[in-house]
């Protein structure tokens, strides 16, 4: 998915080690493009935290009716530095890149695609899909990998049991289940189903920070309340995760270990510069521009598909400078 701001905020941060209290980051309604404009529900980067491991990027959305919304419909558009991961609930999207694949996303299924230097990729929601609800995550790449070759991975993640609830281990590993998907920088991502009354200690790394993302019902995590669309924060620390279920729930589960690196980040850019930005931002136009005239498809992120009738534009930068921003944690840094 694409970040379809007009003005896309800029991000900077070099997160720490984060105290073990439990922090509730409320999601902005961010409108997807299109006349009819499919809205998600964004919780991350935000001004009060940008990234829980190297997690830099949080979209969920529905579930929607897609014959009200539109559905999802994001042509062509480019990504740098990160790793974009796609998990539904209901529904179908057919992902197209620029390396070749095509693949329609279903429930149950993790998509992970490498941007490294560039890559671009378009999403549609299928024409069987009547209802979508989902959420689409990014994963900042650490320095030394994220100008590397581009890839794609598709995993279908069993559904096992845990005590009384049900768990998909989609990336990362948890309580015995673990999944094969390659990322670059320890992360985690499960989905959680848990009935109403039941309760979970999860054994998570205590060198990861842990997010959890309500999708449905009422939940506890170490004492604290969240509902739907809520995501909570939890820092590094040696205990378990302790989630409980007033009402049946599911979850989404995302943690890794702190990135320790400044990132950039700009539209569908993850960098290290103001200047890496402005480069990225003008390769993806060039490329753009040549495809529009004739002139070829191919350049700096990939060939782009002859179905590709139209590609987003890069929305214009600010007239001043992509300004550096420390850790969240020591100026309340994030978008603003």
């Amino acid at each position: 998915m694409t970040d379809l701001e007009v003005a896309p905020q800029e991000v900077r941060s070099a997160p720490d080690p984060a105290a073990a209290t439990i922090e509730i980051l409320e999601p902005r309604d961010v409108p997807l493009g299109g006349p009819r404009a499919m809205s998600v529900r964004r919780t991350l980067p935000q001004r009060r935290r940008s990234l829980i491991g190297a997690w830099c990027f949080l979209d969920h959305y529905g579930p929607d009716d897609v014959a009200a919304s539109g559905g999802m419909e994001v042509p062509g558009h480019p990504h740098t530095g990160l790793q974009t991961v796609t998990w539904l609930f209901e529904g179908e999207v057919e992902h197209r890149d620029t390396l070749g694949t095509l693949r329609v996303i279903r429930p149950g299924d993790v998509n992970l695609m490498t941007a490294g230097a560039g890559i671009a990729h378009s999403e549609y929601s299928t024409p069987g899909t009547t209802r979508l609800h989902g959420a689409q995550l990014w994963i900042a790449l650490p320095d030394a990998e994220r100008d590397g070759a581009r890839a794609f991975e598709n995993y279908a993640a069993p559904q096992v049991l845990l005590g009384e609830a049900r768990m998909r281990v989609f990336l990362g590993e948890l309580a015995g289940e673990r999944s094969p998907v390659a990322t670059w920088t320890p992360v985690l991502g499960v989905e959680l189903l848990l009935p109403a009354g039941a309760a979970l200690e999860l054994p998570v790394d205590p060198l990861f920070e842990h997010g959890v993302l309500v999708d449905e019902g009422t939940i506890t995590v170490d004492g604290t309340s969240a509902t739907p669309g809520q995501l909570l924060y939890r820092g590094p620390v040696d205990a378990p995760l302790r989630i409980s279920a007033a009402e049946d729930a599911r979850l989404l589960l995302i943690g890794g270990v702190p990135l320790g690196e400044p990132i950039v980040m700009w539209w569908n850019f993850v960098a290290r510069s103001h200047e890496e930005i402005v480069e990225q931002r003008d390769r993806w136009q060039a490329q753009r521009a040549a495809a529009a005239a004739g002139v070829g498809r191919s350049g700096p992120y990939g060939d782009f598909p002859d179905v590709w009738e139209h590609v987003l534009p890069a929305p214009e930068l600010p007239t001043v400078r992509l300004k550096p921003r420390d850790s969240p944690d020591r100026d309340r840094g994030g978008p603003r």
